[in-house]
């Protein structure tokens, strides 16, 4: 069986898994390049910052009554086919099950929903705005039906986006309708490293205002 490649381990956090204790496995590898990319060591697939599998899975077991959950961040965890089988290995250690992703791989994604507990859904920018965000063509059609997935799926959610350089108040504010008008009730800006927030003019504070009344919840992280 093909071993998940782990990019790196966080072994306590308390922000990853809202409400949740939980230690945070980085997987290695993802196809698309975002210029604002916060891990890009992670991103060749082949290369292996971290640990084996075996020796994360062991230090699972042995933080079983401590920690409340394990998130699945990368890099892009459904870039690997071995996410599903670590899903499995970690759910039946008694752990519950976060995952990150970009929506990069649907046909990946949809198998190892029923054995999350939460999902963080990266919305990287307007879908006509994909292939140049992420580099890859048709990344806009991926992110869309994984999107769907995740709704329909009833998995506890929130889509954050990260505020990239060049985006616009109305661009922002196009995105945000766009994701209440698919179903999404929680959403959120990541302010980029190494931090900052968007510009306090009057076109932004109506972005955020406006967005504030589209969802059950509007946050803002990583503001200075």
């Amino acid at each position: 069986m093909q071993e998940l490649r782990v990019g790196g381990l966080t072994p306590l956090t308390t922000i990853d898994l809202p409400g949740r204790l939980a230690a945070v496995v980085f997987c290695q590898g993802c196809p698309w390049r975002c210029g604002y990319c916060h891990n890009p060591h992670l991103l060749p697939p082949a290369e292996r910052n971290g640990p084996a599998w075996e020796e994360v899975r062991v230090f699972l077991e042995r933080r079983r009554g401590l920690l409340d959950g394990v998130v699945f961040s990368g890099g892009e965890p459904t870039a690997q086919r071995a996410l599903a089988a670590a899903v499995v290995q970690v759910k039946a250690l008694g752990f519950q099950i976060g995952l990150h992703t970009a929506g990069i791989y649907p046909q990946r994604l949809e198998p190892v929903l029923a054995d999350l507990d939460w999902i963080g859904l990266d919305a990287k920018g307007p879908i006509e705005r994909y292939t140049a965000i992420t580099g890859v063509r048709g990344a806009g059609g991926r992110f869309r039906r994984s999107l769907e997935l995740v709704i329909g799926s009833g998995v506890d959610h929130e889509v954050r986006t990260t505020i990239y350089e060049g985006a616009t108040p109305e661009e922002l504010l196009g995105l945000g309708h766009w994701l209440a008008e698919h179903g999404v009730r929680r959403y959120v800006w990541q302010m980029r490293r190494p931090g900052g927030s968007p510009a306090g003019d009057g076109a932004w504070r109506a972005v955020r205002d406006g967005l504030a009344r589209r969802f059950e919840r509007f946050e803002i992280r990583g503001a200075t």
